[in-house]
């Protein structure tokens, strides 16, 4: 909801005379607060009913959270717009405001990524980490009611949220990397709908738009689900494109890849960053 509002007044700045309603729609995953991400069924559990309400006519636009939606893109849908980013980093939220570092042995880390999983294992595998999911009011809570000692969640809900002050730690994304297009915003239109496209077309930022294309690249090539713990992280300087890359197995292995070139060639240099990691993990596995 937070999200929506965001862009509306974004598209009202622009158009003061715009008027705009908001069509609620409760999700697969909003049903299903009781299970971790490993126990969800399939990608785009937070996109599939809004993607089926913009086919079938209700809405015009669909705004989503681009980490949540599925690789492959659906079929009569396009996305009309990829707002300026927001902070794409994992943040800490501790009770005592304590580091990553500085939680005690045996701490108790609550998330249920699979992702933040294998990477809060690999920095501190003396920690205890347990599934939690829930809105972040809720995950919040838990962490100020003693249930866990902390969690991870994403910097841009948190600031969208207006919660920046419960912030622990920023995590490094070179250390701790992003879930693909994390802290972006997908603008959902259908590919026919002229008008929605050239209104909501205006707020597309083309620095995101090739961020987001080199982030799905890697989840593309590597054939990723919502239960595969990779991330992938592009960042622009200059007019080069740098992604970085994460990815485990079940035995917390991890590997990562690099891969620079021009901002133009984003989606590209994605897949080439994915290609490499499938390359990595399968040397290390026959070794």
């Amino acid at each position: 909801m937070r999200q929506t509002t965001l862009v509306i007044a974004a598209l009202q700045r622009l158009h003061p005379t715009l008027e705009c309603a908001v069509e609620v729609i409760r999700t697969e995953g909003d049903d299903e607060q009781g299970l971790n991400a490993a126990q969800i069924d399939g990608q785009g559990v937070f996109v599939r009913r809004i993607e089926a309400a913009l086919l079938d006519g209700r809405i015009d636009v669909a705004i989503h959270s681009a980490k949540d939606m599925p690789s492959e893109s659906t079929p009569g849908l396009c996305v009309a717009a990829f707002p300026t980013r927001e902070d794409p980093r994992d943040a800490l939220v501790s009770k005592g405001v304590c580091s990553l570092r500085e939680l005690p042995v045996g701490a108790l880390i609550g998330t249920g990524s699979p992702r933040r999983r294998a990477q809060l294992h690999d920095s501190r595998p003396d920690l205890t980490v347990e599934p939690l999911r829930g809105n972040v009011d809720t995950r919040i809570r838990r962490v100020m009611d003693g249930t866990v000692d902390a969690v991870v969640l994403a910097a841009a809900g948190l600031r969208r949220l207006g919660l920046q002050d419960a912030i622990s730690e920023i995590l490094d994304p070179s250390l701790f990397t992003p879930a693909v297009c994390q802290g972006i915003l997908a603008a959902q239109t259908r590919e026919g709908d002229r008008r929605s496209i050239e209104i909501i077309s205006q707020l597309d930022d083309e620095t995101t738009r090739a961020c987001a294309q080199a982030e799905r690249a890697v989840a593309i090539a590597i054939g990723a689900s919502c239960r595969t713990p990779v991330g992938a992280f592009a960042r622009e300087d200059g007019g080069t494109c740098e992604v970085s890359t994460f990815l485990a197995d079940e035995s917390g292995k991890v590997w990562r890849t690099t891969a620079r070139g021009p901002l133009s060639d984003a989606q590209r240099l994605g897949t080439e960053a994915g290609m490499a990691l499938l390359r990595s993990a399968a040397a290390g596995l026959i070794a």
